[in-house]
């Protein structure tokens, strides 16, 4: 298997698993292959740096603090980029997945059985650990 970075025609950035580099050139000529921001199917191999292993040196563990700052910076990020749809998340991540509304990123509040019935019908979404701005 190989890791491959790709972009679509959007400049949105994203991976992908391949069997090897003839498995994703077919799946991409026969346009199997689609950006998970856009649904775009005009994908390319975007510029990578190589994983070289170390085997002895061990990466120190993420202090809290750290990553309540990474969190943080999530958040600032989402709501930068993102539009609020509150309680209609789950109808809103509908529209935009069988391309009733152009795509956008979104972000809002949904049930455990909203969360449940997005994933069975194949809307892929995430769970964030929405930090609070402010120690307050």
């Amino acid at each position: 298997m190989i890791l491959f970075s790709l972009r679509c025609a959007a400049g949105h950035e994203f991976e992908g698993w391949f069997r090897d580099g003839d498995g994703f050139d077919a799946q991409q000529k026969a346009g199997e292959v689609a950006c998970p921001d856009c649904g775009d199917t005009q994908i390319e191999k975007a510029v990578m740096a190589p994983r070289i292993g170390r085997s002895r040196e061990r990466t120190p563990p993420v202090s809290p603090a750290q990553m309540r700052a990474a969190l943080v910076e999530l958040r600032r990020q989402v709501e930068t980029n993102c539009d609020y749809v509150g309680e209609r998340f789950a109808e809103e991540a509908r529209r935009i997945h069988y391309r009733e509304v152009d795509p956008r990123g979104i972000y809002g509040e949904a049930s455990a059985e909203e969360s449940r019935e997005l994933a069975e019908e194949g809307i892929s979404f995430g769970r964030i650990p929405w930090i609070p701005t402010t120690d307050a």
